[in-house]
Order: C-alpha cells, then structure tokens, then sequence
C-alpha cells in the first residue's frame, strides 16, 4: 500500500504460520521501521526475531486486526497512523 511513497521501500510478512509471506530474520534485519498492527503482534515478533531487532523501530498501529484485505476502513486507518512515521523518515539516496 506504502510502496509508491517516494524514498521509501516496502514489504509485508506475517507472523500467522500460515501467512503467505512469512517474516523472516532477514526481512527484519533489513527494515528501518516495522509496523504491527496489535500489542500482541509487537510481542510476538520481539519474542520471535530479538536478535535481529538490533536497528529496526516497532511500531504497533494500534488496529485490530480483523479487517479483509484492502477493506476501505482499513486503508484509511493505515494511512493515518503510518502515513506520518513514513513523512518522518530521512530520504535515502538513491543508485
């Protein structure tokens, strides 16, 4: 939903064990920012991947997590609490 912003790259991964991109050591080493959705999400992820959240920032967005892909309600609630982490970001050169 954020990968047009410019200067900002995006991905998404799921904690569930039946995500269809599950989050990786990799994905979270690589991240600056990482937005959950629920406390409970924010808990498993430390849980899960402490070691490679040396750098990145947790967000929890505070949303519950019950809304349907791309659902209208959901989109607008994204993009009023991440929208503002996003234009607080320093831009990245780019190659």
């Amino acid at each position: 939903m954020f990968a047009a912003w410019p200067g900002v790259e995006t991905a998404s991964a799921g904690l569930a064990p039946d995500a269809d991109e599950p989050c990786t050591d990799e994905l979270v080493e690589w991240a600056d920012i990482v937005f959950v959705m629920e406390r409970t999400h924010r808990a498993k992820l430390q849980r899960r991947f402490r070691k490679s959240l040396k750098r990145a920032r947790v967000v929890c967005l505070d949303i519950p997590d019950d809304y349907a892909f791309m659902q209208p309600e959901l989109v607008a609630l994204l993009e009023k609490k991440v929208g503002p982490h996003l234009r607080s970001l320093p831009r990245r050169e780019r190659a």
